[in-house]
Formats: structure tokens, C-alpha cells, sequence
């Protein structure tokens, strides 16, 4: 009998001894067969290369990751993460018919914790007549131990409805899995691709990342208040950081979207740096795909809970969000005005984050982080010059680490955020402001851009009786599939505007609309978007004129969509009036609220 060495261990089989145990097993261990003929060698890129998923409860218990590859995704995914420059390539992603002629197969892969583990991977074609429910889906059954399954397209029954490729998932049979994914195409003949570029890990404790988080401080502007709040905190005091913007404030692109957004980090930074313990409280009222247009109507439900929630420091995120603000920049500066007018005089600070593309508008509204004197953190400053140079020439990561898709940061991407955020923190207690803050007075200013929504305040079912006459007519039902956040450290969806009015269809002995008597002087309605079939327009009307057609179709998908009806100088007395499209009464159309100013 052999005898052990002394320094032996007993032997834990590694991954890849696991995994091929495992595909031995399922072949039953049957013995040679006549060898298939070894498949070509062909071009490839990722459109995915080690991204993280997670799969999130569903109502039927099992969990997904949606991965939404519309609205140019795909293209941004192949640019980021396969390197392609082709433009005939990236044309061709815009449609199925496209993805058809360059595409011969998807090779996709994931890793679990268990490398048994079931996992569906779907791919959609979005429809033309219906877009969720016409297309075809590309699917194959996956298991977590790496292993790269294909599916060739070939083989697949197209739909006649095809019209674009619209989102992948990863259907889990238990929820809050997590995993390691790739998606690579590999491309019919005549196609090429360039080879895939090696990324190096990336080093957070390196001088250059030092240097690429100083860039962020666009300006430090006044640091007065943040410092209070600084204090505060260290005094053993109650102190709420909160987080208000779109998708990336709501963590979009984080794994976990809970905890590894950079608004959690940001504040668990604070709190270990500055709290005394359990004294630092959170609150992430992030909703995805809106701007402040929205954001300045649901600031006092989202972020003070109707006055029970006094924040002490306020980030601000809308500078990819705002591109389709009507008022170019006015609802931002509004929204602003009216964080620093609360009564416990909170810190602002104005956080520009950045698209894959290099863009954002902190140009256009760092205007008003200079006209009050207000802190200002630029992600783009900071990672995009590093996205030009080479590895080993003051790169520190490349777009594919830290962007998880076109719009939205990967984890790490998440961190590099929050440790932008947390340098200005550090800046304010290493160099203390010697002036008073005027904030107060810069106030009573000309505002940079506009102000003219800074004293609105949200409508809706819960509480309309206090502040207008409401005949709903047909609009008498409550929708309940609604756009849903996660808010603070919640993995659940909180639905954004539930005290809302729903039209289901005309009803005999009912009036076949809204109508609304109220005094004010500026409006903005809220309505639904959508991409159901069964969902229609509607037409909005201001004292029996025509002001403009709600569509919920525009944008496609459930979501939060504000348009402003009017704004005027002075307050007076307006018949609002809502009603469904001459032709769309058979459909169905949400009002979630307004926003008025008296």
C-alpha cells in the first residue's frame, strides 16, 4: 500500500475534472463512437464575454435575467465586446433578416456555482405586428458547468413576423442564482471579425486608477453642507444619503441590483467612513428609462416618503436621461431648486454619469451646478480618456469591463462610481470650505436655465379631492401592471404610481372620458407607456383645444412617460380633458397622475 506524503491533501477534484466527469456521465460512459466530422473554423465576436447575471424572483417562483439587445443594444454590444468596427456588420444587427444573413450559429455558455445546474437560454426576435409575442425565440438548455452549447440557425422555424433582435434571458429554475455568462455569434462565410482582445485584471489600488477617480471631481463647488452632513454622521447622529436618477440610480447593470449598485456602495462607504455604527440610512429612488421631468413629480413619494424622510445628502442622476426632457435643462434645474430649498438644507451633489458611445449632457446642465456653487462628480471625465489608451500606457480597464451594455455600468463599473462619489467626500473633509455657503441667496439668483417647475407637486387617485374636481368616466379602473423599482435595498419591484386611473373600453351609460376642473399654471401629465397591441392613444385637450396625443407605443415597453400640457405666468381655472383617439376606444390607456404648479 502506498504510503501518503507528509504534506499530501486529500484530493478535491478541480473544475475541469468536475466538468468532464460530469459530460462523461451524461453520455453514460458508453464508449467510442465513429467520430462526426469536426465542425469549421469560423469568425466570431461577443456580444457578451464573462458578464454577470442573477436571476430575479419571478411571480411563479423561478428567476431571470433579461438582457434587452433592442434600440441598438446589439450593435453597442458588438462594438464593446467584439471589438467590431464593421459597418455592414453592425447593419446587419439591426434586423432579423440581417442577423440571418450574418449569423450561423450563437455559441452561448454559463457558469454556476452548481455545475449541474439547469439554465434555458433564450434568445427573442421581436415582432412587427406583435413585438413580444410574434417573433422567434432561439433557445437551448444550458448547464452551469461552462460548457459552450450552439444553436445553429439553420435549424431554427423563423416566424413571418420577425422583424428585429429584442432581448436574451436566462431562466433559472430557482431564483437569486448567480452566474458567469458569454455569447459569442459566429458569422456565415464571407464574414470576419477581428480577434479577440485579451483584458487584464484590474488593479484598484494602481496609480493610474487613482488618477482616472480624481478626474471625476469636475468641481467641488461649495462643500458646506456636505461637510455638515459629514459631522453629523460622526457625531453619532441619524444621517440619510439618498439617490435620486434613471436605470443606473436604480442599478441597472449591477449583479445583484441590491447591493452591488453604486448608490449601495456609495453609502456603505460613507457609512463605514464617517458613521458611528447603524446611524447612516439609505434611500435609491432610481426608475429606469425616465428624467428629471419625472423625477422632479416623484421626488416627495420616492425620496422624502411623503415627509417622513428628511435627506441629508442628495445625488442627483439625469445626465443620460434627459436627452428627451422638452424643457432642455428647465425640470433638472427645478428639481435642484427644490432639493436645496427643504427646510434642513441638504447637500446636492450633481452626478454625471456616461454612455458606451463617450456622451452625456454635462454640458448642458452643469450650468446649474455653477450657478449654485454645487459639488460635481463626472464619470465620463474620469474613464473615457483611459478608454483610448492601450494596456500598459495608463489604460486600467476597457469598455467592456465597465460597461455592462450600451447604457448601463457593470459591477465594477458600479464601484468606479462609487469611488468617484467617495473622493469628493474625502476632498470636502481633507479641504475644508472657508467660505459660508450662500446658497440661499444664489437662490434668490436668475437661474441658469429655468425654475418654472421648482414648486410642482404630484396629482393622482390617493389625493386629488384636496386639489381638484375629477369626473373619471370611463377612466374608473386601477391599472396594476405597472413600471416596478427596486428601491433602496429591495430586490422586489416597487410600482411607480399606483393611484392611478385606468381606461379599459367604452361602457354604455358612462361618459367616454377624463375631465378635470383646476387651478394652476403649469401641467404635465403622466401616462403609461406600453408595447401591448391591446393598448391604445389618447387624445389630450386644455380648455376644448387639442394640446397634444399621448402614445404609449413610442417608447414600447411599461414605463412612466410625462408630457407637459401648458405652462403659463399665472395660475387660473383649466378644464382638463382625456380621451381615448377616435379608433382606439376598444383599447385600453393609463393615467398615472399630474404634476401642477399652483
Amino acid at each position: 500500500m502506498l504510503k501518503q506524503k507528509k504534506n499530501y491533501r486529500n484530493p478535491i477534484w478541480d473544475r475541469k475534472k468536475v466538468i468532464i466527469f460530469i459530460n462523461l456521465w451524461r453520455n453514460d460512459m458508453r464508449g467510442p463512437a465513429a467520430p462526426r466530422d469536426p465542425e469549421k473554423q469560423r469568425a466570431y465576436f461577443y456580444i457578451m464575454r464573462e458578464k454577470e447575471v442573477f436571476g430575479l424572483r419571478q411571480p411563479d417562483g423561478k428567476g431571470v435575467q433579461f438582457l434587452y439587445e433592442d434600440g441598438g443594444r446589439l450593435i453597442n454590444s458588438a462594438q464593446i465586446s467584439g471589438n467590431i468596427a464593421d459597418q455592414e456588420i453592425l447593419e446587419l444587427l439591426k434586423t432579423t433578416e440581417g442577423f440571418r444573413k450574418l449569423v450561423h450559429s450563437i455559441g452561448v455558455s454559463i457558469e454556476t456555482e452548481n455545475p449541474e445546474e439547469e439554465v434555458k437560454f433564450i434568445f427573442q426576435m421581436y415582432g412587427e405586428k406583435d413585438p413580444y409575442g410574434g417573433g422567434t425565440n432561439l433557445t437551448a438548455i444550458l448547464h452551469g458547468d461552462g460548457a459552450e452549447t450552439r444553436i445553429k440557425l439553420e435549424e431554427i422555424e423563423w416566424s413571418l413576423d420577425d422583424k428585429e433582435p429584442g432581448q436574451i434571458r436566462f431562466e433559472f429554475e430557482k431564483p437569486e442564482v448567480f452566474g458567469t455568462v458569454s455569447v459569442r455569434l459566429f458569422l456565415n462565410d464571407g464574414y470576419n471579425a477581428p480577434e479577440t482582445a485579451e483584458e487584464n485584471e484590474i488593479d484598484l489600488t494602481s496609480e493610474a486608477y487613482c488618477r482616472m477617480i480624481e478626474r471625476s471631481l469636475m468641481s467641488r463647488g461649495n462643500t458646506k453642507r456636505a461637510e455638515k452632513a459629514i459631522e453629523k454622521a460622526r457625531s453619532g447622529e441619524a444621517v440619510t444619503i439618498a439617490f435620486i436618477g434613471g436605470s443606473i440610480t436604480q442599478g441597472a447593470g449591477a449583479i445583484p441590483i441590491n447591493t452591488e449598485c453604486y448608490a449601495y456602495k456609495a453609502y456603505q462607504s460613507f457609512a463605514k467612513a464617517y458613521g458611528t455604527g447603524e446611524n447612516v440610512h439609505f434611500v435609491k429612488a432610481g426608475v429606469g428609462g425616465t428624467p428629471s421631468e419625472l423625477g422632479m413629480l416623484r421626488f416627495e413619494r420616492d425620496v422624502l416618503r411623503d415627509g417622513t424622510i428628511e435627506p441629508d445628502i442628495v445625488i442627483v442622476e439625469f445626465a443620460v436621461n434627459d436627452e428627451g426632457d422638452e424643457t432642455k435643462g428647465n425640470c433638472y434645474e427645478s428639481l435642484v431648486r427644490k432639493i436645496l430649498k427643504l427646510p434642513n438644507h441638504p447637500a446636492v451633489i450633481l452626478l454625471f454619469s456616461v454612455f458606451a458611445n463617450d456622451w452625456n449632457l454635462q454640458d448642458r446642465l452643469s450650468v446649474v451646478g455653477k450657478c449654485y456653487d454645487l459639488p460635481m462628480v463626472s464619470i465620463m471625465d474620469a474613464v473615457t480618456p483611459q478608454f483610448k489608451q492601450k494596456q500598459g500606457e495608463g489604460r486600467v480597464l476597457s469598455k467592456n469591463q465597465f460597461f455592462y451594455d450600451i447604457f448601463h455600468p457593470s459591477n465594477i463599473g458600479h464601484t468606479i462610481m462609487a469611488d468617484c462619489l467617495m473622493h469628493f467626500f474625502k476632498e470636502a473633509v481633507m479641504h475644508p470650505e472657508e467660505k459660508e455657503d450662500k446658497t440661499v441667496e444664489l437662490l434668490e439668483q436668475k437661474a441658469a436655465i429655468g425654475k418654472t417647475f421648482e414648486e410642482v407637486k404630484l396629482l393622482d387617485r390617493k389625493n386629488y379631492n384636496e386639489i381638484a374636481k375629477v369626473s373619471c368616466g370611463c377612466f374608473e379602473e386601477t391599472d396594476t401592471e405597472l413600471q416596478c423599482v427596486e428601491m433602496d435595498e429591495d430586490l422586489t419591484g416597487t410600482p411607480e404610481f399606483p393611484y392611478n386611473w385606468m381606461y379599459c373600453g367604452k361602457k354604455e351609460g358612462v361618459i367616454p372620458y377624463f375631465e378635470m376642473q383646476i387651478c394652476c399654471k403649469a401641467l404635465v401629465l403622466i401616462f403609461k407607456d406600453a408595447g401591448d397591441l391591446s393598448v391604445g392613444t389618447a387624445d389630450a385637450y386644455v380648455d376644448g383645444k387639442k394640446v397634444l396625443t399621448a402614445d404609449p407605443h413610442v417608447n414600447g415597453w411599461v414605463h412612466c412617460n410625462p408630457v407637459i400640457l401648458f405652462t403659463e405666468n399665472l395660475a387660473k381655472e383649466h378644464t382638463i380633458r382625456i380621451q381615448m383617439t377616435a379608433g382606439e376606444e376598444d383599447k385600453n390607456f393609463t393615467i398615472l397622475g399630474f404634476g401642477y404648479v399652483s
